[in-house]
Formats: C-alpha cells, sequence, structure tokens
C-alpha cells in the first residue's frame, strides 16, 4: 500500500477531480486490493492489476455522476466544477486550462491520456489496465492529445 498509495490517489484523482471522492475510491481500492489479492493470476504486471481496480472504483464514481459530465462547449461547467474543490492550486493558470480540456474529454480518451502523460506507463499496460488493446489506447491517446493541445493554443 505505501508503495501505491500517492500512485493511486492522483490516478483517481485526475478523473473523479473532487479530493473527497478520490480519498474514498482509492480507500475502496485497496480494500478491493487485499479482498482479492488470492485472484492475482499475473497475466498483467502487479501495477496493471492495481491501476485497473483503481480505474474501475474512479468509474463508479463518474457513473454516479454521469448526468454532470463537461464539454469544452460548455467552458463555465468545467470551471464550476474545478472551482468546487478547494485542493486545486488556481494560482497555475496552465495547470487549470490543463484540467478542463482533460475533464471535456470521453472517459476512454482521459484515461488513456492520464495513464500515459502523468503515470508514463506504455499502451501494453494501460491496454491490460483498461481492457482494451494497444492499438486503441493509442488512438485514443493521439486523439485526446490532439483536442487538448487544440484546446490549450485556443484563447479564452
Amino acid at each position: 500500500m505505501a508503495k501505491y498509495k500517492e500512485a493511486v490517489y492522483w490516478h483517481i484523482r485526475r478523473l473523479v477531480v473532487s479530493h473527497d471522492d478520490a480519498q474514498d475510491a482509492a480507500q475502496e481500492t485497496f480494500v478491493r486490493i487485499f479482498r482479492s489479492f488470492r485472484q492475482f493470476k499475473g497475466d498483467c504486471s502487479f501495477s496493471a492489476w492495481i491501476y485497473r481496480i483503481a480505474t474501475n472504483e474512479a468509474l463508479r464514481i463518474l457513473e454516479r455522476r454521469k448526468d454532470e459530465r463537461l464539454s469544452l462547449d460548455d467552458p463555465e461547467a468545467v470551471t464550476s466544477s474545478l472551482m468546487a474543490d478547494e485542493y486545486v492550486d488556481y494560482s497555475d493558470l496552465e495547470a487549470v486550462k490543463l484540467q478542463k480540456a482533460i475533464l471535456s474529454l470521453p472517459t476512454k480518451q482521459q484515461l488513456a491520456f492520464n495513464l500515459r502523460y502523468y503515470d508514463e506507463l506504455g499502451y501494453d499496460e494501460i491496454a491490460a489496465i483498461t481492457n482494451s488493446t494497444a492499438a486503441n489506447v493509442k488512438s485514443n491517446y493521439h486523439i485526446a492529445k490532439e483536442k487538448i493541445i487544440k484546446y490549450m493554443n485556443s484563447t479564452d
């Protein structure tokens, strides 16, 4: 737990945004890991298995809030969602803008981008985490990257 606690928290946090939700999901992730440890078969790396469980916990939270999904077409909704979290550093405007762009992406693109960009995982490992193929992950990552670049280059 000590080795993965911070990485799991930030992986979940980038998806769900809220500190409280991320803490709850991270805690539930480790409960699930301990309960199902004997079921780990080694068909993927241990870290990929942990990320898969963490991803599923984050997706459960997002599913409960699917009516609240953000869109680049509604920048006010994105901003108000970020502003609701007291743990966001608003002095770094570029980071806030990047977070807005990432949050507006479809879930598969968010996952691919976050796991590749922030966690520096390879496409095969991301595919194992997301139950996808490396080709699909690579495609989602590149589409996400292009959307983010376009958003970051736009003027607000």
